[in-house]
């Protein structure tokens, strides 16, 4: 007699395998796909051997174990899951009535101008005589523990203010400069690195540094490049490059409404 088989087991099927292409991306950038992969096996095996085979004794040993290894993973694997979650709960943010409020929107839009321009027109100054900068725009995501890295300035947003920060003999030059609630709030800071292999090699330490922290977190990173003069920004794990100030100003205002 051959089983049932409804809509409702196709959904299923289809949802747990892009569950596991989802963990497998997200490994892979992580460069964990071989625990992933050895996860993956283990599961199988402990299917097969308790379902299948039915093996009383080699099953609930290895019941323990997933029991056990459950907790080791969520040790192990507490950026992943915290990435993992955070990537759902981005997906489903809704911004919903913004078109019955026209005229706020105006009125943060100029006031995002006062915030941007400072910014934009550091930016286009130091390319213009190639001093390295690298600016992080936090957004709803904190960046406390970024923060903490760095030395704590919390000053107004200001054009000099930024240029000096990063001038080459400034000590705060090579780290990262930290933008929260119109403030500048530390400069120095270290940010993580993306591991991404497809990150073309004349980009330097600079760019990974903005891709990594836009990959954990909603910010918006720009990258001046001290070789080439050239304006970058990171946003959720993209990079655009060589931008001039006027697109570099349109990006920062859509992307800080």
């Amino acid at each position: 007699m051959f089983f049932d088989f409804g809509i409702k087991d196709i959904i299923d099927i289809t949802l747990v395998a892009l569950l596991l292409y989802y963990l497998y991306r997200l490994m892979k950038e992580s460069r964990s796909l071989n625990v992933f992969m050895g996860i993956l096996m283990f599961v199988v095996l402990w299917l097969v051997v308790s379902q299948v085979l039915e093996m009383r004794l080699l099953g609930s040993i290895m019941d323990k174990l997933v029991s056990v290894g459950v907790i080791g993973l969520i040790v192990l694997f507490q950026e992943d899951i915290r990435k993992f979650f955070y990537n759902i709960g981005a997906h489903e943010r809704m911004r919903s009535f913004t078109r019955f409020f026209g005229k706020e929107k105006s009125r943060d839009k100029e006031e995002l101008k006062t915030i941007i321009m400072p910014i934009v027109m550091a930016c286009l100054n130091m390319s213009k005589r190639k001093v390295g900068a690298l600016i992080v725009l936090e957004r709803n995501m904190p960046l406390d523990d970024i923060v903490n890295t760095g030395e704590r300035i919390d000053a107004n947003i200001s054009q000099q203010l930024i240029e000096n920060i990063f001038f080459k003999n400034s000590p705060l030059h090579d780290g990262a400069m930290i933008i929260s609630h119109k403030r500048i709030k530390a400069a120095g800071c270290i940010l993580p690195v993306s591991h991404n292999l497809d990150i073309p090699k004349e980009l330097g330490l600079r760019h990974r540094a903005a891709l990594g922290i836009s990959q954990e977190s909603d910010s918006v990173a720009i990258v001046v490049s001290e070789e080439t003069g050239g304006i970058t920004v990171a946003i959720k794990s993209d990079l655009q490059v060589r931008l001039t100030a006027e697109k570099l100003e349109s990006i920062l205002t859509a992307e800080m409404m």
